[in-house]
């Protein structure tokens, strides 16, 4: 059993029957008998003279039902390291989902303790509406003079402010808890986007990169029949429909000039319009993708700066489309249904250059702002004395006029003030129909650079709140009471609390 050898005493060698030995080992054997020579393995005879020197540089003996079994053994190690590797990424899977779980029952929770103490603040809210209670919990703060009227009290609050970078519109969905901004943001190398942001996580804001082509957002806004949905009009041609969901464009309509303004029909879901810079206004079906359905041509070749889906009314015949829209020289009302031109407003094309409009649905009352002409002094009926000439180098005296609706071609004047306006900048209005409440209309002055809530029809002044920077567009929710003001930087929520 000695370890063979190449050469040497121990030389590998073999018999005629092909046993292997160790040339030392089988001379011994064979020579200690002699007389009867046989192989110490199968007993066949054999002398010294049969053996048979072998010459190889490596021998090895393998036994192959081991080495099966060593293979099948290898096979099955093979095997469980993969299943090993495929339960341990399983596992990492649900330690995700595990994780991911926990994070939505945390926001739900938060939800629910949000939603409880919402439904504790009206409950709390209307036992003061019963009992009069002026010092209800809901005015914890005050931001500015109050008007006592009729036995009640308008007051706004600041319920929240969210810093931003680069802000142009925005739009609100208070019911579903989501605001929509349109954002220019340096921090991404001026791209433009769209900024979806729930009130309940602001922190999970998801950004909708927009293409360069896009070239500013002008007009915004939700849907108000399907919250799902976004309108935005931009001056690189385009009106858009934006599903919120997915954050895809579902509907990109080609344009033949930049697009000012657009809106939704309060009346028909599918039906959507735009203004254009050259005074034209398209009316779409979104069940007809390639192009608008009617392009209206308009009294002047000014921009289209505001366009509102004018509500149903008795006035109005069985689905009648009408809207309104605004431009420099006035309002004017256009009949979807009708090949005619539209309409002036009368008294609204003579009070300076139109550079807002203000439409309340509910309460079919519209207030148009206006800043004087270059040529014309102001020679209009105001129920507030002149103010003091304007030291703002951005500011310049006009005038809010209100409108209300009489029948479906007729507007009347009913009221107007003086304000302080843009010399340069189109600003954002809202009319605020509050329950149990006046109408309040609010604006920004431009001198004091402040948000100034009105009574109407009076123009009384409610409110005032101080801002840090120049307000660029205005929007309120009559669901939940909340006045939205964008500037630049920041958006500003303000809660309307009554009692």
């Amino acid at each position: 059993m000695d370890v063979w050898t190449n050469n040497g005493e121990h030389h590998i060698c073999c018999l005629p029957c092909g046993h292997i030995y160790g040339m030392s080992c089988i001379k011994r054997w064979l020579q200690q008998r002699k007389n009867s020579g046989k192989c110490p393995q199968c007993n066949r005879k054999c002398s010294m003279k049969d053996v048979r020197k072998l010459y190889a540089s490596r021998v090895v003996a393998v036994e192959e039902e081991s080495q099966k079994r060593i293979r099948s053994l290898e096979g099955k190690c093979v095997a469980l390291e993969i299943q090993g590797s495929d339960w341990r990424k399983k596992e990492a899977g649900w330690q995700k989902r595990e994780a991911a779980l926990h994070l939505q029952v945390q926001k739900l929770t938060e939800r629910n303790t949000y939603l409880e103490q919402l439904l504790l603040d009206m409950q709390s809210r209307q036992s003061a509406l019963i009992n009069g209670n002026a010092n209800s919990q809901w005015r914890k703060h005050n931001f500015g003079p109050q008007y006592h009227g009729s036995g009640s009290i308008c007051n706004f609050e600041l319920k929240g402010v969210f810093h931003l970078d680069g802000a142009r519109v925005f739009d609100m969905d208070i019911y579903n808890q989501i605001l929509l901004i349109a954002q220019k943001p340096k921090a991404v190398g001026g791209m433009h986007l769209l900024t979806k942001m729930s009130l309940l996580y602001p922190n999970e804001a998801q950004d909708i990169i927009l293409p360069s082509a896009t070239n500013g957002v002008k007009d915004l806004h939700i849907s108000p029949s399907n919250s799902s949905l976004a309108l935005f009009a931009s001056l690189g041609k385009k009106l858009s429909v934006l599903s919120l969901d997915s954050g895809n464009t579902v509907i990109n309509y080609d344009l033949q000039v930049p697009a000012w303004s657009c809106s939704w029909d309060l009346n028909g879901s599918q039906y959507i319009y735009a203004g254009l810079q050259n005074g034209s206004v398209l009316v779409f079906d979104m069940r007809q993708t390639a192009g608008p359905m009617k392009s209206l041509v308009g009294l002047t070749s000014n921009p289209v700066h505001t366009v509102h889906s004018l509500a149903q009314t008795l006035s109005l015949p069985s689905g009648a489309k009408t809207i309104l829209s605004a431009s420099a020289i006035g309002l004017c009302q256009w009949n979807i249904d009708s090949e005619e031109r539209p309409l002036m407003i009368p008294e609204t094309d003579n009070q300076g250059v139109c550079i807002s409009l203000a439409y309340c649905p509910s309460s079919d009352e519209i207030v148009a702002s206006y800043r004087p002409k270059f040529d014309m002094s102001m020679d209009v009926p105001l129920s507030q004395p002149s103010p003091t000439p304007l030291t703002s180098g951005y500011g310049v005296q006009g005038t809010h006029v209100l409108f209300n609706r009489m029948d479906s071609h007729h507007f009347q004047k009913a009221g107007s003030s003086y304000a302080n306006v843009s010399k340069i900048r189109l600003p954002k209005c809202v009319i605020m129909d509050i329950e149990n409440q006046s109408r309040v209309f609010a604006s920004w002055d431009e001198v004091a650079c402040e948000l100034v809530l009105h009574e109407l029809p009076s123009f009384r002044v409610l409110q005032q709140f101080k801002m840090l920077a120049q307000a660029r567009d205005l929007r309120y929710s009559p669901s939940h009471g909340i006045l939205g003001c964008l500037s630049e930087n920041s958006l500003q929520l303000f809660n309307s609390r009554h009692s």
